[in-house]
């Protein structure tokens, strides 16, 4: 039976990208190495560093004057990596979701920290509006996507402030502007790569600016200055981040995989909304996440949470159940998960609705 893998990280990645960096791993490019045992120094793999990177600005646009950044540690290290090189004085935070609460606790170890607005009383179910960003932060730090509760941030706002996000689930899902940014990182295992690999998008100008010492490891220049080649980086990883891109540009780049995209997630929506079995897990939506789609069981058929789970898992569905923060169901539809899989699960929802 096929599966189809809703997983929210780590996640579905293209047929391509499997098939290319298994064969890499059994024998890279006839060289009777796998990429596996590789020097990390030798011109094999610095050919896939380079290329990854240069991918990485060609399908992003990415501006003169940033550097790529491909290191270890996850999402979660540059929590306090972005506070250690970046916060002086004073960070501001949008609250939106668990891991932006993560990012707040780390940052409060380096000095002061704004929370600007949250939607934690309302269990993170919207993106706060209206909120005023303080001129005198040395940054501003968003989470665009929030993969536990399902809302996104999906425009690229202007701010006075240098404006840092987290795009560890969205990134590569729409395209950017991002000389808007002053720096952007995210985990892999979502959008590009399996889990291993850091990347990190920063405009050179923003570093140097604190006054306190920073751990050779944890400095942005260090690695900068090394082109993310300081210490041996997770080569597997970014071999397959490397087919990754290069499968998005085969189907042609990041406009084209925002438009498959929307369209996975309207006809997911428009189900959801549809189906007297299921609602959504966020009200208003402007802010549904296109990524990861939150939704529950009416409350008239809340007994029936577990039926469905056990149903759709027999159907070939996987990963659907939702965090246990939210309860109910995720759909992660990153951009390796076809249409068709999407469609399977509208086909599953109503079929189960069918027989209630």
């Amino acid at each position: 039976m096929k599966k189809h893998n809703f997983a929210a990280g780590p996640s579905i990645l293209s047929p391509y990208t499997i098939q290319h960096t298994a064969e890499g791993i059994l024998d890279l490019d006839h060289s009777g190495l796998s990429v596996m045992e590789i020097s990390h120094r030798s011109k094999e793999f610095m050919a896939i560093m380079d290329e990854t990177q240069q991918l990485f600005r060609e399908l992003l646009d990415i501006p003169s004057g940033y550097s790529v950044l491909l290191l270890q540690g996850g999402a979660s290290m540059q929590f306090c990596m972005v506070p250690f090189n970046l916060l002086q004085k004073k960070a501001a935070y949008l609250d939106t979701g668990s891991w932006a609460s993560k990012a707040i606790k780390e940052a409060r170890f380096f000095g002061e920290v704004e929370v600007v607005a949250s939607s934690k009383e309302s269990n993170y179910s919207f993106i706060p509006k209206d909120y005023r960003i303080p001129e005198d932060a040395d940054y501003f730090h968003i989470t665009t996507n929030n993969t536990i509760y399902g809302t996104e941030i999906k425009e690229d706002m202007d701010c006075p402030v240098n404006l840092v996000a987290d795009m560890s689930s969205d990134i590569f899902s729409r395209p950017l502007d991002v000389s808007k940014y002053a720096l952007i990182y995210g985990g892999a295992q979502k959008n590009l790569a399996p889990a291993g690999v850091t990347f990190v998008i920063l405009k050179d100008e923003i570093l140097g600016k604190v006054d306190r010492a920073i751990p050779t490891m944890l400095d942005y220049r260090t690695h900068v200055e090394k082109e993310s080649m300081f210490n041996t980086p997770p080569c597997v990883a970014i071999y397959a981040a490397m087919h990754t891109l290069r499968w998005y540009k085969q189907q042609g780049g990041v406009g084209a995989m925002y438009k498959l995209n929307l369209e996975k997630a309207a006809i997911l929506y428009d189900e959801i909304d549809r189906n007297p079995l299921f609602v959504s897990g966020i009200p208003d939506k402007e802010d549904r996440s296109i990524m990861n789609v939150t939704f529950v069981m009416h409350q008239d058929y809340k007994e029936l949470e577990a039926d469905f789970l056990a149903f759709a898992t027999e159907r070939g569905m996987s990963g659907l159940k939702g965090h246990r923060s939210v309860g109910g169901f995720r759909a992660s539809i990153y951009n390796a998960m076809p249409r068709a899989s999407v469609e399977a699960l509208i086909e599953t929802m109503q079929a189960f609705a069918k027989r209630v």
